[in-house]
């Protein structure tokens, strides 16, 4: 369909470690679990109400899943941005069909840059830990670009 566009943008935290596997073809993916909040005042007890929601994020990208397992750990704020697929497979012991929802994060249009700061998570890199493609590689911390900018 033109005109059509799959792109999902979250900003949460890891409910857990991070799961790293082999597939088929010896490549790995990361699977994760993030959480984002919303909160708000309740308007008849004037209490702090706040829902939680998980989304299941499958990483595809061999840069962004060595990114994934050397630095991420349960409870790390992370930015992610991918498409959003559903898949659906059997139950043989059920017999029924089931479906999960997934943010996938492959391809030209996927990024995760890791939003804790130096010291938070025990992680000790000086660099921003940010990575996003199309170069497959984990990127540098890009403030000194700044320096080239002709405007």
């Amino acid at each position: 369909m033109a005109g059509s566009l799959n792109k999902v943008q979250l900003i949460g935290r890891l409910g857990a470690d991070p799961e790293i596997k082999q597939m088929v073809n010896g490549k790995n993916v990361a699977r994760l679990s993030i959480a984002t909040s919303q909160s708000w005042k309740d308007k008849s007890s004037g209490e702090r109400k706040e829902k939680t929601e998980w989304h299941r994020v499958v990483i595809f990208n061999e840069g962004l899943v060595n990114v994934v397992q050397q630095y991420l750990k349960k409870g790390a704020n992370v930015y992610i941005e991918g498409q959003i697929s559903t898949r659906k497979w059997r139950d043989e012991k059920l017999g029924q069909d089931k479906y999960s929802t997934e943010i996938v994060l492959q391809g030209y249009n996927s990024s995760l840059t890791m939003l804790d700061g130096k010291g938070k998570n025990n992680n000790s890199n000086n660099q921003e830990n940010k990575s996003s493609l199309p170069n497959d590689e984990v990127s540098q911390d890009t403030s000194d670009l700044d320096d080239e900018i002709p405007f």
